[in-house]
C-alpha cells in the first residue's frame, strides 16, 4: 500500500491479486491513524506489504466504510428510495437524483463484494432469473414489480444492464445498490457490455458524460471488470450472458478466470459473453458478430451430459416472447427489455427456478407503441457487434 499524505487520494493496491483501488478520500484523517497503526511512515509515502492477505482483509469496518469500501446502510437504503422515486414518465429527462461521489461509492463497494464471490456462483433455488435490461430502467421496475422487489425474492441477472436504453445509469446504480444490501440473495453476472469497448461506443459512455463525467465512467468500468461470469443453480443449470465455448472444457476453467480482467478477444471468457447458439448448425460455426463463435444443438447435448446438466440458461439475444427453447428444451434464452430500444416488437420474460428446478416464464409485454421493426424483418437483432464484426 502507497499513501502519499500531500494527496487526496488513497492508492491501495494488492500485489498477490492484482486488484488497485483509487478512492477520493480526506487524507488528513487517515495520516495519524496509520502512523500509530503501522511502521514505516514517512513525511512522503508510507509503504506497506502483505504476502497473503489481501489489504482489504487487514482493515476494519470502519476503516472500509470510510475509504467507501463499503457502504453505509442509512445511505445504501436513502439510494435505493431516490431511484426507485424516479419512476414517472420524465425521469428520463432529469437528471440522476445520485451524488457523483455516491454512485463511485457503489461501484468502490459493489466491486468488494464481486472480487470476494466466486467467478463461478454457487447458487440454489428457487431464485428468479432475467436478462439484458440495457438502460430500459421503468422494466427493470417492471420487473421487480412482477417478481417482487428484493429481498422479497431471490434474483440472478446475466448482464447486459447498460448501452442502448435512457436511463444505464439508474439501472445498474439500483442493481448495484441491490447486490450491496442484500449480497447473498442478488446477483449480477457479466455481460458482453460490461466492458470499456463496448460501451464506450453503444451509449453508456455518453450518458455518463452527459450526466457526470469520463472518470465517473471509468469507475463502472473498473467495476464491471470485477463481475462474475457464470452461475450454476443446484449443480443442474449453468447460467451466463452468452454461450458455451470450445475451449470450456471443466468448469473450473470458469472459477480460473482471473479478475479484474477486461474482456479479451477470445477463450472461454469472450465465448461466454458472445456466443450465440444457431439453428442448422452442426458443432461450431463462425458468429456473424464478428467474435466468438456458434454452436449447435449436439454440442449443448455434449456439454450437459459431460458435466452432468440439465440446462443452459442465457441472454444475449431478443427473442420475441421475451424466452426462447433451443436444442429440445436444454438451452433457454431470456431477454428482459420488452420493446427493445424502442424498436422491436418483442416481450420481455423472467424465468423462476423453484424448489423443485421446475421453471416458469412471467412476461412483461410492451407498452410502448412506436415499433419501427416486427420480427419478420430480422434474423438476429442482438446485442451490437464486437470490434466492427457484423451482428444485430
Amino acid at each position: 500500500m502507497v499513501l502519499y499524505p500531500n494527496h487526496s487520494k488513497l492508492h491501495l493496491q494488492d500485489k498477490e491479486t492484482g486488484r488497485t483501488y483509487v478512492v477520493g478520500v480526506r487524507v488528513r484523517s487517515w495520516v495519524e491513524p496509520f502512523r500509530g497503526r503501522y511502521p514505516g511512515f514517512t513525511n512522503r509515502c508510507v509503504f506497506f506489504t502483505y504476502l497473503t492477505l489481501s489489504l482489504n482483509n487487514r482493515l476494519s469496518q470502519r476503516e472500509k466504510r470510510d475509504l467507501g469500501l463499503t457502504m453505509d446502510e442509512n445511505l445504501l437504503d436513502d439510494i435505493i428510495r431516490r431511484l426507485l422515486e424516479t419512476n414517472n414518465g420524465k425521469a428520463a429527462k432529469q437528471q440522476v437524483k445520485l451524488l457523483e461521489a455516491e454512485i463511485r461509492q457503489l461501484c468502490y463497494a459493489s466491486k468488494e463484494v464481486f472480487l470476494s464471490q466466486p467467478n463461478l456462483l454457487e447458487l440454489e433455488a428457487p431464485i428468479k432469473i432475467c436478462g439484458d435490461v440495457h438502460g430500459q430502467f421503468p422494466d427493470l421496475l417492471r420487473l421487480f414489480e412482477y417478481g417482487g422487489y428484493p429481498p422479497a425474492a431471490n434474483y440472478l441477472f446475466l448482464g447486459d444492464y447498460v448501452d442502448r436504453g435512457k436511463q444505464s445509469i439508474e439501472t445498474i446504480c439500483l442493481l448495484l445498490a441491490y447486490k450491496l444490501k442484500y449480497k447473498l440473495n442478488f446477483f449480477l453476472l457479466r455481460g458482453n457490455h460490461e466492458s470499456a469497448s463496448i460501451n464506450r461506443v453503444y451509449g453508456f459512455y455518453d450518458e455518463c458524460k452527459r450526466k457526470y463525467n469520463v472518470r465517473l465512467w471509468k469507475s463502472f468500468t473498473d467495476c464491471f471488470n470485477c463481475l462474475p461470469v457464470a452461475a450454476l443453480i443446484d449443480d443442474k443449470i449453468l447460467c451466463m450472458h452468452g454461450g458455451l465455448s470450445p475451449d470450456l472444457k471443466s468448469l473450473d476453467d470458469i472459477r480460473r478466470i482471473p479478475r479484474p480482467i477486461d474482456v479479451p478477444d477470445q477463450g472461454v471468457l469472450c465465448d461466454l459473453l458472445w456466443a450465440d447458439p444457431e439453428k442448422g448448425v452442426k458443432g461450431w460455426g463462425e458468429n456473424e458478430r464478428g467474435v466468438s463463435y456458434t454452436f449447435g444443438a449436439d454440442i449443448v447435448a455434449e456439454f450437459l451430459q459431460t458435466h452432468d446438466l440439465d440446462l443452459v440458461c442465457r441472454a444475449h439475444q431478443v427473442v420475441e416472447d421475451g424466452y426462447e427453447f433451443f436444442a429440445n428444451r436444454q438451452l433457454v434464452t431470456i431477454f428482459s427489455a420488452p420493446n427493445y430500444c424502442g424498436e422491436f416488437d418483442n416481450a420481455g420474460a423472467m424465468m423462476s427456478v423453484d424448489d423443485s428446478l421446475t421453471c416458469s416464464f412471467q412476461i412483461i409485454k410492451s407498452t410502448e407503441k412506436k415499433i419501427r421493426f416486427g420480427f419478420n424483418n430480422v434474423s438476429r437483432p442482438g446485442t451490437p457487434p464486437h470490434k466492427g464484426g457484423r451482428g444485430g
